[in-house]
């Protein structure tokens, strides 16, 4: 194996179609066919940590106004990841009674993917972590099924498979990732370049109505007003999970797929008359 070449820029293609083609050989080995995503932050603590780090803050006299301020709002924040761990531990729960089988799967990071995998791994059920190389804040988390966890370098091939599999997704709080990732799904079920049926939640009702204004958008004329009936804003555990199973046994019959490719028509051609075939040269 020549590693130079495969290292360098002339072996990029190389490294994109085994990036592309490994998931799809792990998937079928393991009998994954559909998945139920979490997208959020990576930032957001556990409530024990949050808590604790509060606590530790306050018993300090040197903590400055400022990290009092931030621990606070880390706790505050700390609620979406115990609500992450309890949703995706209920449908993990509720996916052992059906007969279509779902994967939950998440980042592969830490915060918001790593109560996804968490709850999955608290029902005892199997989950995904499409993790990726990052400066910062990214490191695989301990609750993903070790044979199901998957390290991307390049960011378009991980989107793909977020979204080839998913037949829900679900949008914690996040920050610019959570944000590309949702418009990015929500542009390709608008232009119908999904062909199958998914359901889409932002979960945090007060968060996301403060981060998006999206009736601006219709009153402007920028999307229809059809376009808002895409997706869901849900409040709390309970009406997700709802929302959440109802779809998903409503569109249990949808296969994975993007939209399909229409083979061209055949050209017309003009028909000729059948000519006899030439005569052979007589002898002189």
């Amino acid at each position: 194996m020549n590693k130079e070449f495969l290292h360098n820029k002339d072996g990029r293609a190389i490294r994109i179609l085994a990036e592309f083609l490994e998931p799809e050989h792990r998937y079928r080995q393991f009998g994954i066919d559909d998945t139920i995503v979490f997208f959020g932050s990576a930032r957001i603590l556990p409530r024990k940590t949050a808590l604790a780090n509060l606590r530790k803050l306050k018993h300090n006299p040197k903590s400055s106004d400022k990290l009092l301020l931030k621990a606070e709002r880390d706790l505050a924040m700390s609620r979406y990841y115990e609500e992450t761990v309890e949703l995706s531990r209920r449908l993990a729960e509720w996916n052992k009674t059906q007969k279509h089988q779902y994967a939950i799967c998440s980042g592969g990071g830490p915060g918001i993917m790593e109560a996804a995998n968490k709850g999955a791994h608290l029902a005892k059920a199997p989950s995904i972590g499409l993790n990726i190389h990052l400066p910062f804040e990214q490191h695989a988390n301990p609750y993903i099924s070790s044979h199901l966890n998957f390290e991307f370098h390049y960011f378009f091939v991980r989107k793909f498979w977020f979204v080839y599999t998913a037949k829900a997704i679900i949008m914690f709080p996040g920050g610019f990732g959570t944000l590309d990732e949702m418009m990015e799904v929500l542009t390709l079920v608008q232009t119908e370049r999904i062909t199958k049926k998914m359901v889409v939640v932002l979960f945090g009702k007060e968060f996301w109505s403060k981060v998006l204004n999206l009736e601006y958008l219709v009153e402007t004329g920028m999307i229809g007003a059809d376009d808002l009936g895409l997706f869901k804003i849900c409040s709390d555990v309970d009406e997700a999970f709802d929302y959440l199973t109802k779809g998903l046994l409503a569109n249990s019959g949808t296969r994975n797929t993007l939209m399909p490719v229409k083979p061209p028509k055949p050209a017309k051609t003009r028909k000729t008359s059948a000519k006899s075939p030439p005569k052979k040269a007589g002898k002189d």
